[in-house]
């Protein structure tokens, strides 16, 4: 007898994981309907899942322009980029305006991107929207991400991302065993 194939069975060869803005600073801020925390804690079990398959983990951060100094909490959560993974700095709300993110994708053979991060409806959207725009898959992890408040991640994960893409809990994001 067959194993079942998860919902979500992903190519490991042509699938990364983009986790955007995973700050100290953002992450402590309060956010719903999921805390910081929770969604750094399920984002890194994500990451940890690409890894061991050899998928491609991208982190995206944000530096404001034009400042000497980033403020305090500007680095990724400790602990998050490991070696191998792809770090993106953004200076837009975006992660591929100017970052060479496109790129560095599309070297490496990706055509599906899984999102997770702060906040929904902004820095995760707003980077799905451009790489709908360059024609990538999009998966979005509705329990790996979340916004200033619970009706903007509501929003994006019931009316905009649907739209653009597919919607699942962390649970169902699995690679398939070929």
């Amino acid at each position: 007898m067959t194993a079942p194939t998860a919902p979500h069975a992903l190519d490991p060869a042509r699938t990364a994981l983009v986790l955007v803005d995973l700050m100290d600073r953002i992450v402590a801020l309060p956010l719903e309907p999921h805390t910081g925390r929770e969604v750094l804690a399920r984002c890194e079990e994500l990451a940890a899942r690409f890894r061991a398959a050899g998928a491609p983990v991208v982190l995206v951060r944000v530096e404001r322009p034009g400042v000497t100094e980033q403020p305090p909490g500007s680095d990724l959560a400790h602990g998050l980029l490991r070696d191998g993974d792809i770090e993106i700095v953004k200076r837009t709300i975006g992660g591929f305006h100017l970052t060479g993110l496109d790129d560095r994708l599309r070297g490496q053979g990706v055509e599906t991107l899984v999102f997770g991060g702060i906040a929904t409806n902004l820095g995760v959207e707003s980077t799905a929207r451009a790489a709908g725009d360059l024609g990538y898959e999009l998966i979005f992890v509705e329990d790996a991400m979340t916004a200033f408040t619970a009706p903007e991640h509501t929003a994006s994960v019931t009316l905009d991302f649907p739209r653009l893409g597919t919607v699942a809990p962390a649970a169902e994001i699995a690679f398939r065993k070929d």
